[in-house]
């Protein structure tokens, strides 16, 4: 599975840059360049820490949604079940 790249680092407008030296597996950041059809070290980085900040910001949502109700479980046998949230049922656990 390829993820698709957005726009090159190097020409999103508005974003400061900085330099670091870190050491780094080179295995994995193969691994994540084969992975995120990525051509450079750098690009290669900032897209894993792009795609980590979005699932981030994505698990904070799927959070709140929880703290406010869940959603109903459709996939539940029993219609007195269904009616119960799934955040509800999760937090009883």
């Amino acid at each position: 599975m390829r993820i698709r790249k957005s726009t090159p680092p190097s020409i999103t407008p508005g974003v400061t840059r900085v330099r670091k030296n870190m050491d780094m597996d080179p295995a994995k950041l193969d691994a994540a360049r084969a992975v995120l059809g990525t051509s450079s070290d750098t690009e290669t980085v900032d897209a894993a820490l792009a795609l980590v900040v979005s699932q981030g910001r994505a698990l904070g949502a799927l959070e709140a949604m929880a703290a406010d109700g869940g959603l109903a479980d459709v996939y539940a046998d029993e219609p007195r079940r269904r009616m119960a949230r799934v955040g509800e049922r999760a937090r009883k656990r």
